[in-house]
């Protein structure tokens, strides 16, 4: 039979299985194959298969049968001529199913890093990102996989995982000089290749219990933002397939986005602690009973996921029985972070000033100027009271720099407004201001608090101020109840009439004048106790 000159080899098989023609590829692909001998014995058996297979069953025309030939595999086309005959043409497939093969694994991998990815990032806990890292790695990279973070006081942070167990947590002190590489990638270096690390050098602290002799080590680090995260070892046990060329490049990849996390991590750590330590210092302090006046305090912020804000109070208590206490409490305009580092500002100014706290507008022309002196554009109202115990009732000087004046509570339930009045603070040059003196009997309490009370929009229609004289009836039902109680009613008020409305922040101070007696210090030595 003829046959046009075509690049492929080219084998035709008659019906007994014999063969009846092969062109020179098929010769140069079968040295064995000769017309007149059979096929099967000459070709693999995977194309003697599908012959047979096209013999007893239903014709293979347009069928594909395929396998190797040596280092290559071939796809056999079957074409039935007219005789019945089989016409076989075969084309290597060997390129096509690498790239399909390398296409596969480069989506898996995609797929991998993805889902790594989402994995890694919806944690800022450091611990957690080393445990996904170790994890991961064990599962899809290697048969065990090491976690080791930056040294510390106590040693290596070190996470260790087998492929599918849970991450360990250890710390070691040990010396990472003694594995190639290992030193460099804690410092942030370039990995060196996995074939110049010899596995047999391990030493015994890198390799995990029962997991026998290793058969290849890739150690890389693990990037962070400007200093290094760690470093990522990877295990595979003798007898696996070494780590390839492409392995290390796509461990490489796994550790940069291992590596972001755990930076962001280690960084919203280190800032969470920050802001912890600087919000200790700004956080309104709990206040308690001080010679002998009861001093409550309460604080809404703005917003709920806010603690902090421009509203303060603070009491700074005698130091010795009979001298007055110091209180105040104030509104630095605006709201959030801002406004709170000028709350602390002038709460430490205040907390220097203290020496000279009998004069009230000493203080406050020495706040107003250091305020005026600073880069802070914005200014401050308070209220100032200095306190001190007279027998069974409360002294009170009162001193307002532009503040909302103090509500005076009687024992009967009736509220009188304060008188002073002054000029806020930060702004011009001279901040003036009136001192008053308040009493309280036993029962009455004083009520100092921030305009976001009386400005708190809510209500029925969404819209309405809570105003100055809701607040007053309010606090008239609070008569002759402990001062805890009553900044307790106070917020809960305010809540439930801004409801999840904006609102600006809330401060208020209660001092009081318990329902009690005064018994003298024991020899003298002691500021005395109160009794009912």
């Amino acid at each position: 039979m003829a046959l046009v000159s075509v690049p492929y080899p080219v084998v035709i098989v008659d019906r007994s299985g014999t063969v009846r023609h092969a062109n020179p590829q098929a010769g140069h692909l079968f040295p064995a194959l000769c017309p007149g001998e059979p096929l099967r014995g000459n070709v693999p058996a995977w194309l003697a298969d599908g012959h047979a297979q096209h013999m007893t069953g239903a014709p293979l025309t347009g069928a594909v049968v395929f396998g190797p030939v040596d280092e290559r595999v071939f796809e056999a086309h079957p074409s039935v001529q007219d005789d019945g005959d089989v016409l076989w043409w075969l084309v290597d497939d060997t390129d096509r199913r690498l790239a399909r093969e390398a296409l596969r694994m480069e989506r898996e991998r995609t797929a991998f890093l993805t889902e790594a990815s989402n994995t890694l990032l919806s944690s800022l806990n450091l611990e957690r990102c080393m445990d996904v890292t170790a994890q991961l790695a064990a599962e899809y990279l290697a048969d065990a996989a090491l976690v080791i973070a930056p040294r510390k006081a106590r040693g290596l942070p070190v996470v260790l995982c087998l492929s599918g167990g849970e991450p360990q947590r250890f710390t070691w002190n040990v010396d990472p000089e003694e594995v190639l590489g290992l030193g460099e990638a804690l410092q942030g270096f370039p990995p060196v290749p996995s074939r110049w690390i010899d596995p047999a050098t391990a030493p015994g602290w890198l390799v995990p219990d029962g997991f026998g002799p290793v058969g290849s080590i890739v150690i890389t680090p693990l990037p962070g933002h400007g200093v290094p995260a760690g470093a990522l070892v990877l295990l595979r046990r003798s007898g696996e397939a070494a780590f390839s060329a492409e392995e290390e490049v796509f461990a490489r990849l796994f550790a940069a986005r291992a590596g972001a996390a755990m930076s962001a991590a280690r960084l919203y750590a280190e800032q969470s602690s920050l802001a912890q330590t600087l919000m200790r210092d700004l956080l309104p302090p709990v206040l308690q009973r001080a010679g002998g006046i009861e001093f409550a305090g309460g604080y809404r912020a703005a917003k709920d996921h806010e603690r902090i804000g421009g509203d303060f109070y603070d009491v700074h208590p005698a130091a010795t029985d009979g001298e007055e206490s110091f209180a105040v409490l104030g509104d630095v305009c605006g709201k959030g972070l801002e406004a709170a580092v000028l709350t602390g500002k002038i709460r430490n100014t205040l907390q220097a000033l203290l020496p000279m706290a009998d004069d009230h507008q000493r203080v406050i022309d020495l706040l107003n100027s250091a305020l005026l002196n600073s880069q802070a554009t914005r200014f401050a109202t308070l209220i100032m009271a200095s306190v001190v115990r007279e027998g069974s009732g409360v002294r009170l000087r009162v001193t307002s720099a532009g503040h909302e004046p103090p509500l005076i509570v009687r024992g009967d339930g009736s509220v009188e407004e304060g008188a002073s009045r002054g000029t806020l603070v930060g702004v011009l040059p001279e901040a003036r201001a009136t001192t008053t003196q308040e009493t309280l009997a036993p029962g009455d309490f004083c009520v100092l608090f921030t305009d976001g009370f009386t400005e708190a929009k809510g209500g029925p229609l969404g819209d309405e101020l809570f105003g100055q004289s809701r607040l007053k009836k309010a606090l008239a039902h609070c008569a002759a109840m402990p001062a805890e109680a009553v900044v307790e009613h106070m917020l809960m008020l305010a809540s439930e009439w801004v409801g999840s409305e904006v609102h600006d922040d809330m401060a208020v101070m209660i001092i009081a004048a318990p329902r009690s007696a005064h018994l003298s210090a024991v020899g003298g030595h002691t500021r005395g106790r109160f009794t009912a």
